[in-house]
């Protein structure tokens, strides 16, 4: 994880000349992200914001050295886009569009473990780390400010709620993530944990989960497990969501027994983990693990 988050990742945009690739190109290379190129089959020789296009992704990284992809490809052509960045030797991908087949996900993310490459996603908003100034998603960056504080989320709009407050109190984020809202995504957050203990800019974490899933079980389990030596404060959304319901995200719904709201803060509270009651809640749980009183 350390190649993509503390260092200037050269990044290619996957679907640039399209509607979104065109908008957050332009958010991206304005924040400061390295764009080498881009890549739509058939439009090789175009200009996009000053950026050079592409037919193929070993084009791409032939010419300026890529080691990133951000995609923004239909559904239907994720799993052929994907496979062709790992094939012409990307090494970290992040994964913006929703809705791909599980089936094309469980084939491409299969293929990213044997070839050792990051998959961030697929559904998520992307990456931002405010004090290396790289944004690789949609992220509103007025939001995030440098600080100390590490941001894992299934949730976008969560995310930008609470950075907001850690903003507003003056903490700022190392880095925040978010994972990715579908049933099977590439990096989750026990991954992130991991970095995040080793990572000198970060001295709390917050962890923003949905129901659905065991995701922050796992967290949870990691962190009592290895005695997780930084603060952590987790937020669960849909704590009243009605059993059998997805709420936003093709990930959060309860199956069974197993993904509520309540099995989640229970696994967290046995970890001794924070949980906030309110997305505003989040940054006074920080401030007291991280022994920063106002």
């Amino acid at each position: 994880m350390n190649g993509i988050i503390n260092q200037k990742p050269r990044v290619i945009v996957q679907g640039i000349t399209g509607n979104e690739g065109r908008f957050h190109t332009a958010s991206m290379l304005h924040y400061g992200t390295e764009i080498v190129a881009g890549v739509t089959p058939g439009k090789g020789g175009e200009r996009v914001e000053g950026v050079s296009v592409y037919n193929t992704v070993a084009e791409a990284v032939q010419n300026h050295g890529a080691d990133t992809s951000i995609l923004f490809v239909p559904p239907a052509r994720a799993k052929d886009a994907v496979i062709e960045a790992i094939e012409a030797g990307i090494k970290t991908l992040v994964i913006i569009t929703e809705l791909i087949p599980q089936k094309d996900v469980i084939k491409f993310l299969a293929k990213a473990s044997k070839s050792g490459v990051i998959v961030i996603g697929p559904n998520t908003p992307g990456l931002i780390n405010p004090s290396h100034k790289i944004k690789i998603g949609i992220m509103p960056s007025h939001i995030f400010k440098p600080g100390s504080v590490g941001m894992v989320s299934r949730s976008g709009t969560l995310t930008y709620e609470i950075a907001s407050h850690i903003s507003a109190s003056g903490l700022g984020q190392s880095t925040c993530l978010g994972v990715g809202g579908d049933p099977i995504i590439g990096v989750g957050f026990t991954d992130l944990l991991d970095f995040f203990r080793d990572d000198e800019a970060t001295e709390g974490v917050v962890l923003i989960g949905e129901i659905g899933g065991n995701a922050e079980e796992l967290a949870a389990e990691y962190i009592k497990k290895t005695d997780y030596p930084k603060p952590v404060v987790a937020y669960i959304a849909g704590r009243l969501a009605p059993p059998g319901k997805s709420m936003g995200h093709a990930g959060a719904i309860i199956m069974g027994g197993g993904g509520t709201a309540k099995s989640k803060i229970d696994a967290f509270g046995a970890a001794g983990v924070p949980v906030a009651e309110k997305p505003s809640d989040v940054t006074r749980l920080l401030r007291i693990g991280m022994g920063k009183y106002q």
